[in-house]
C-alpha cells in the first residue's frame, strides 16, 4: 500500500479496467480525470485534482487504436508537465510502433524513435514497457526505460495449463524470437525450435512459407512463443508447418494482441489453444479452440 499523496495515477481510454486493478493493488485511488474528443476529433484532456509536485504514473497501452491513444498519452504527459508534476511516467504495455525499429528498406521511416523523441518532447521523465519488440528501442531514449518480461507469467502458464508440457517443446515464429524461446526453454529443461520466414517478394506484410529451421517437433506439444500478434497469419503458417512435421497439439502464448482478429484464423490452422497476456481488457486471456 502506498502512503501520503506523493502518488498520482492517470489513465486514458485504453486499458481503464487495468488501470483500476494497478490502483486497487497498490491501495491508491486513480486520480480522476477524462479523456474525451471534440467534434472534429481533437483529444481534449480534463483532469479533476491537483498534481502538482507529485510523482505521476499514466497507464496507457497501445495495442489498438494506436494513433487515437498515442495522442491521449501524450496530451496526458503534456498536462501534467504543465501542472507542475515533480516525475511524470509513462506506464505502456505494448509500446507504440514498436515493429517499426529500424530501416529495413529504402526510405523506410524509424517510426519507434520517432515516438521515444515524442515522449521526451511531451515531458515523460521515464517509460515502462512490456515484451519490446527490440529491446534495441531502449537506446532511442534519453532517460530510463524499464522493460519488464512476461517470462515468468509465461512459465507459471505452461506448467499449470498446458497437458503434457513435460514432452513439449517451445517455438519461435523468427529469429528475433529466439533469444526469447530459448530463455524459456531452458527454464523448463526442454528443447526449442525457430522457423524461417519466406517472404513473398512483391509483399513485405505477411510470410508466404514457414519453414522449420532447428528443432524436432514430431510427435511433441509444440509451444510457440511470440511477443505480438495481429492478423494472425505467421502464427497460423506456423501451426499448419507444426502438424504437417508431426506435432501433437499446438498451443500459441503471446505477450501483446494488436488487432482482436486472430482468433478464427489461428484455430482454423490447427491451434489447440491460443493465450494473450495483455489484451484490451488489460486482463491475461485464454482462447480454447474446443470453447
Amino acid at each position: 500500500m502506498l502512503h501520503g499523496n506523493s502518488v498520482k495515477i492517470l489513465t486514458g481510454n485504453s486499458h481503464p479496467e487495468l488501470a483500476a486493478a494497478v490502483a486497487e493493488r497498490l491501495g491508491t485511488p486513480l486520480t480522476p480525470c477524462t479523456v474525451t474528443k471534440f467534434s472534429n476529433g481533437e483529444v481534449n484532456v480534463k483532469i479533476s485534482e491537483s498534481v502538482r509536485d507529485e510523482d505521476v504514473f499514466i497507464l496507457q497501452s497501445a495495442c489498438r487504436d494506436v494513433n487515437d491513444h498515442l495522442m491521449e498519452l501524450l496530451i496526458l504527459i503534456s498536462a501534467c508537465k504543465g501542472a507542475s508534476a515533480r516525475r511524470i511516467t509513462a506506464v505502456i504495455p505494448c509500446y507504440p510502433y514498436a515493429r517499426m525499429d529500424k530501416k529495413d528498406m529504402s526510405r523506410a521511416p524509424i517510426t519507434a524513435k520517432l515516438v521515444a523523441n515524442m515522449l521526451a518532447v511531451a515531458g515523460c521523465d521515464h517509460v515502462i514497457t512490456m515484451d519490446l519488440h527490440a529491446s534495441q528501442i531502449q537506446g532511442f531514449f534519453d532517460f530510463p526505460v524499464d522493460n519488464l518480461y512476461s517470462e515468468s507469467l509465461m512459465l507459471s502458464y505452461i506448467k499449470q495449463h498446458i497437458e503434457g508440457w513435460e514432452e513439449g517443446i517451445i517455438v519461435s515464429p523468427d529469429a528475433g524470437g529466439a533469444k526469447r524461446v530459448t530463455a524459456i526453454a531452458d527454464k523448463l529443461g526442454l528443447e526449442f525450435a525457430l522457423f524461417h520466414r519466406k517472404r513473398d517478394g512483391k509483399s513485405h506484410d505477411a510470410p508466404e512459407k514457414m519453414e522449420l529451421l532447428v528443432g524436432d517437433v514430431r510427435g511433441k506439444v509444440a509451444i510457440l512463443v511470440d511477443d505480438m500478434i495481429d492478423t494472425g497469419k505467421t502464427l497460423a503458417l506456423a501451426a499448419r508447418s507444426l502438424k504437417e512435421n508431426g506435432a501433437l497439439r499446438t498451443y500459441a502464448l503471446v505477450s501483446h494482441d494488436a488487432s482482436g482478429r486472430f482468433i478464427f484464423l489461428l484455430f482454423a490452422s490447427a491451434y489447440t489453444q491460443c493465450y494473450v497476456l495483455t489484451l484490451i481488457d488489460g486482463i491475461g486471456h485464454k482462447y480454447d479452440a474446443t470453447a
